[in-house]
């Protein structure tokens, strides 16, 4: 198979694209295909010559053009528009949302900001990365980049508010739904997204899009009590039993967890009520010198039995997935390596990059599912045999979600 089949991916995903200079859209193309081949290199490392590689740091100096200056938004636009046409061949779509630190520490770019330590230099990334049910990643749909400002004097930080990411995240999800029918979409995030303010406006909308979010607040409850334990106080749904696989810190092994769900009324931080749906999976008996695995999740879905319950877990474990990105953006892509000179050029490498991280994550997944499959369908065209591929598994019966499950 010759290169130009191998990467006409790259072509077809940026079909759309309008940079105002058609050379500016082949560029875009080139540069991708180089570095989807070799993710690891550096930029000069990744293109075939030096003339390849001016013109790669041309490309990303349109950031600072005066007449036009060329946003990172322009180039995901037409692989967002992709992930949008893949979101429609499926019921159910999962929108992962998290948060990343892109840590450039001692190298000389202009307008980053502290991280987590107020001595570290960097950026935050906050993708909506989505996949299927059974964990196909489809792409990007909306990105947060930013830097933050330096802590005034009396400890607040400039700026604004960063939390209102998760909020808007959720709209940007929502206005989505009306050009995707028939396919149900599902905000997911995990506890740093558990803001009554993201619930209300989700409620406020009419729930275009379902939330399945990780408790971080027990809440206090209208009626007396907290919101985990009343949750706690019904009789169990059923068990489950699951493997988990290793972590960097935990090693693998079964998990057996006993499932709790309960519909109950919360404050909506404006006086109000909101009704929310509480499930617990909690392993009772862990082996020893391990700590129990526990998540708290909170939805606007019903939930009438324990099939309900199994499935919102299901697609919260999902949330993995995300991790699996950013691990391939920051390891596999090697991007806090790149030297670009501002964070504006940096937001536009980011962006080729994350297509880069998206193709190379639905190639290790297709890989790791189906080992046997000839390399001719992990690299052909979308719209060819691999699209092909996925739409004949997805007309496929649904395998269980865990390995055993039982109700009560």
């Amino acid at each position: 198979m010759g290169r130009g089949e191998d990467m006409a991916w790259a072509e077809e995903e940026f079909a759309g694209a309008d940079l105002g200079d058609k050379r500016l859209n082949r560029r875009l193309i080139k540069l991708t295909e180089r570095f989807a081949d070799k993710p690891t290199a550096s930029i000069p490392g990744a293109c075939a010559d030096w003339s390849e590689t001016a013109g790669t740091y041309r490309f990303f100096d349109q950031a600072n053009n005066e007449k036009r200056p060329l946003g990172w938004e322009t180039i995901l636009t037409p692989h967002m528009d992709s992930t949008v046409a893949r979101m429609r061949q499926h019921p159910v779509a999962l929108c992962l949302q998290d948060t990343t630190e892109l840590d450039f520490n001692g190298q000389s770019i202009g307008g980053l900001g502290p991280l987590s330590f107020e001595a570290q230099r960097g950026m935050y990334l906050h993708p909506t990365y989505v996949v299927t049910p059974e964990r196909e990643p489809l792409g990007i749909t909306d990105a947060w980049m930013w830097s933050r400002e330096a802590k005034a004097a009396d400890g607040t930080r400039p700026g604004v508010r960063e939390s209102l990411r998760w909020t808007e995240g959720y709209a940007r999800i929502a206005e989505l739904a009306a050009s995707l029918p028939d396919t149900r979409l599902v905000y997911i995030a995990d506890r740093e997204a558990d803001i009554v303010e993201l619930m209300r406006h989700a409620r406020d909308l009419g729930y275009p899009v379902d939330w399945l979010i990780r408790s971080q607040h027990n809440r206090c409850l209208p009626e007396g009590g907290k919101l985990w334990a009343q949750t706690l106080n019904d009789v169990p749904l059923g068990e489950i039993e699951f493997a988990l696989a290793a972590r960097p810190g935990q090693t693998a092994r079964t998990i057996r967890q006993q499932v709790w769900a309960r519909t109950l009324d919360i404050p909506d931080g404006v006086g109000g009520l909101l009704s929310v749906t509480c499930v617990v999976a909690k392993e009772m008996s862990p082996p020893i010198g391990c700590k129990a695995v526990e998540w708290r999740l909170l939805t606007n879905r019903t939930v009438t039995d324990f099939t309900d319950a199994v499935a919102l877990i299901e697609w919260y474990r999902c949330r993995w997935e995300i991790e699996t990105f950013f691990n391939v953006l920051k390891n596999g892509c090697r991007v806090e390596a790149l030297q670009l000179g501002s964070v504006a050029k940096l937001e536009l490498a980011l962006a080729v990059y994350m297509v880069v991280a998206w193709r190379l994550a639905r190639l290790v997944r297709l890989g790791r599912t189906h080992p046997d499959l000839a390399a001719t369908e992990l690299f052909s065209r979308p719209s060819g045999r691999e699209h092909t591929f996925w739409q004949r598994r997805n007309r496929q019966p649904n395998r269980p979600p865990f390995a055993t499950s039982s109700a009560k």
